[in-house]
């Protein structure tokens, strides 16, 4: 009989940082997914050669960099040396486009287990719970970030709202856009700043917002 072991995925260094600090999950496997996968441009192919090339020129750091922040934690995942999967994330677009990546490489690779599925809130506090099964969530990635379709089923509300967020964040007329144009009387700091603020709901960074708001003013 097989020994019954559970890998908890969290979003983020933080989170892992936080949750090894206090002993949440008192000494169970967990690792970080430290990515944004709202961010820039991926490929078909999940980890693989072209991923990490297309990734690390999203994040402007070498191929071997990335392997070490993002690839090197993820080793038990694609080790598979798992029977169970719980994954740790917020609400907000950031993560739940990250869920996406990890269930479609669940997906992908033949999981066939119940997956729970943990939101957490600003402090890490568990939020709500859902169990959900990986069988489909590849090909909706491919829809979602390849050809940036919106999938027709999509129940998992948190996770239908944040691919929602994704697909639109960067028109010109989505509030976040309109916002950096409405304020273009503030330096960087300042709106970067008050996007983090008032943005809450995408849950990006002041690097992904600095991007955007560069762009945006070129």
């Amino acid at each position: 009989m097989v020994e019954e072991t559970t890998l908890h995925i969290l979003n983020g260094q933080a989170m892992y940082d936080f949750f090894k600090r206090n002993n949440f999950l008192q000494g169970q496997k967990m690792i970080p997914f430290n990515e944004a996968m709202c961010s820039g441009e991926t490929t078909e192919g999940l980890f693989t050669p072209e991923f990490i090339e297309k990734r690390a020129k999203v994040h402007h750091v070498t191929r071997e960099k990335y392997t070490d922040t993002t690839l090197n934690p993820l080793k038990p995942l694609f080790s598979k040396s798992f029977t169970n999967i719980e994954l740790w994330f917020d609400e907000d677009m950031f993560c739940q486009i990250n869920i996406l990546t990890i269930l479609a490489w669940l997906d992908k690779n033949g999981h066939t287990k119940p997956i729970n599925l943990n939101i957490v809130g600003d402090k890490f506090e568990p939020m709500g719970n859902y169990t959900l099964m990986a069988a489909g969530y590849y090909e909706h990635y491919v829809e979602v970030l390849i050809n940036k379709t919106l999938p027709e089923s999509i129940h998992l509300v948190p996770l239908r709202k944040g691919i929602e967020l994704y697909l639109t964040y960067l028109h010109e007329d989505s509030n976040l856009m309109l916002y950096i144009k409405k304020n273009q009387n503030m330096t960087e700091k300042e709106l970067v700043y008050s996007l983090l603020e008032n943005f809450r709901e995408y849950g990006l960074g002041d690097i992904q917002y600095l991007e955007i708001i560069r762009a945006q003013r070129s």
